[in-house]
């Protein structure tokens, strides 16, 4: 398990660094793209066909594809429990920096 930390992040550039550290498992990182590419998948749909409880397979199929990535494989506590939002905009950035290859896929 990773040790805890009791630092506060001033900003997402200062949280960034520690939120790819939190995901330094390639399994787990995995998780995290296919759990919000299911994200996109669902809203894009939901749009489409204005089936709006679909919605709500949102945060079930988010948390749950990265919650097994922390608990299974990285062992460690998810950062969103400490930082929500932050934790949030990581997935989305993380997804991006997979596509562009400024990170292992």
């Amino acid at each position: 398990m990773s040790t805890e930390t009791h630092e506060r992040f001033s900003s997402f550039a200062e949280f960034y660094p520690y939120y790819l550290q939190e995901h330094s498992n390639a399994t787990c990182r995995r998780l995290h793209y296919v759990g919000s590419l299911l994200v996109l998948c669902v809203l894009g749909y939901a749009l489409v066909t204005q089936h709006w409880l679909w919605l709500l397979a949102i945060p079930v199929l988010g948390y749950g594809f990265a919650w097994v990535g922390h608990f299974v494989f990285e062992k460690n506590r998810p950062a969103t429990f400490d930082y929500p939002f932050y934790s949030l905009m990581g997935d989305w950035v993380m997804l991006k920096d997979a596509f562009t290859g400024r990170i292992k896929f």
